[in-house]
């Protein structure tokens, strides 16, 4: 078997700096950090260069189109929030190096009209209609504690690797009164969970549902509340519970009428982007004009310097215009910038799009540079430890050990 050397190279390993040194690919793992390149490995000259884990998206709606735009931009892994794309169904996706591995919550626990249907326009389906041959997948749909309770082991059985919980009544995406899960049904949900051992995360964009979903049991919140700006209070609810955050702040600027063409106008982006995503990226949702970005920067940045546990997840989806702002992988990098525009040092940015995501949706097998960990790796020109925006200067994409031809 062929051994990788990649040396010359800054290596960031997901938790800090190891200064310049050589890591070993053979297969899809790695074999070795720090050692002598052997006479006859494939040597890949880093110099110039910092290599990375490969990145993760905590937060995404996603499809093979999309998973395949993702590696291009060094995301490696991509946690879908709601979605066809439970263990069921992407054996093939799984095993194709020309995208980015995927786990998913399959649908979110919502009740019938609730979040997030007020999003589509009018003939709009989602999620789309299954392949031939493929069966639908599951919606679990639930108005009562009793329904709550009963669709976590229907979910489990259909493959999803987490729960998810809507938690919405439309009020920040201008339809007030959407159908919303109450505190019972939330908590049955949520309980029942936590009987199988298995991981629940809710959306919750207002410091309300957030207390709902502290009151629950949630283990994490999957977007940050932008409706007040935090208090000392709910920071140190959160913190005192042991609960995760992925704040998702670039779909919070969509939401607030930001596009995404400043990102979509970099020469590093644009020449990954067909068409369509272009498009898409540089529109948006806008659908909370009201909104203050700065005070949605200055909550993330209390959040973490109380110990919260914050993430690195953009929320895209669909390359539709209605939600805008976004694209796959590309995205990603642009949150890494707002942590870091939060408050966050870049190392910090990145720990929190590689080591902390892993160690917190339980992937023990990547998000690190360590012996004996999954390949999936990045390289790119500069230092994005001291400057974020360099993880955007792609030179190469590793996913479990195969080199991404187009990166």
């Amino acid at each position: 078997m062929t051994v990788t050397a990649i040396s010359g190279a800054r290596v960031f390993d997901g938790e800090k700096s190891l200064g310049v040194t050589t890591v070993l690919i053979e297969g899809r793992r790695i074999t070795a950090v720090g050692c002598e390149a052997p006479s006859d490995a494939d040597l890949v000259d880093g110099s110039g260069a910092t290599l990375l884990p490969g990145l993760i998206d905590a937060h995404v709606h996603t499809d093979q189109q999309s998973l395949a735009l993702a590696l291009r931009f060094g995301v490696t892994t991509e946690l879908e929030m709601a979605g066809i794309n439970t263990r069921d169904k992407r054996a093939d996706l799984t095993s194709d190096d020309t995208l980015a591995d995927v786990r998913s919550a399959g649908m979110a626990i919502t009740p019938p009209g609730g979040h997030p249907s007020e999003l589509f326009p009018e003939g709009f389906e989602w999620p789309p209609p299954p392949a031939e041959g493929e069966s639908s997948p599951l919606l679990p749909f639930a108005t009562s504690p009793q329904e709550a309770a009963a669709r976590v082991p229907q979910l489990l059985t259909h493959g999803s690797d987490y729960i998810k919980f809507m938690i919405d009544n439309g009020s920040v995406e201008g339809h007030q009164g959407v159908p919303m899960l109450d505190q019972a049904t939330l908590n049955a949900g949520v309980a029942e969970a936590k009987k199988y051992g298995v991981l629940t995360v809710a959306h919750a964009l207002t410091i309300d549902t957030t207390s709902m979903a502290l009151e629950a049991g949630i283990d994490g919140l999957v977007h940050v509340f932008v409706d007040q700006p935090h208090t000392d209070d709910i920071v140190a609810r959160i913190k005192e519970a042991g609960v995760f955050v992925v704040p998702c702040i670039t779909v919070n600027a969509s939401m607030m009428g930001v596009t995404g063409a400043a990102l979509a106008d970099d020469p590093r982006v644009a020449s990954r982007l067909d068409e369509n995503w272009d498009r898409t990226l540089r529109s948006s949702f806008d659908r909370y004009p009201q909104g203050d970005l700065q005070g949605v920067l200055n909550t993330v940045k209390a959040l973490h310097d109380h110990g919260v546990d914050v993430m690195c997840g953009t929320d895209s989806a669909l390359p539709v215009p209605f939600l805008g702002g976004l694209a796959h992988g590309a995205s990603l990098h642009q949150e890494l910038q707002y942590l870091v525009q939060a408050g966050l040092t870049p190392a910090q940015a990145l720990r929190a799009a590689t080591a902390v995501t892993a160690r917190c949706f339980r992937l023990p097998d990547r998000g690190r540079i360590a012996e004996g960990l999954r390949a999936d790796l990045l390289l790119v020109e500069g230092d994005p430890t001291t400057t974020i925006s360099d993880t955007l200067r792609t030179r190469d994409v590793w996913r479990r050990g195969a080199r991404l031809a187009s990166a």
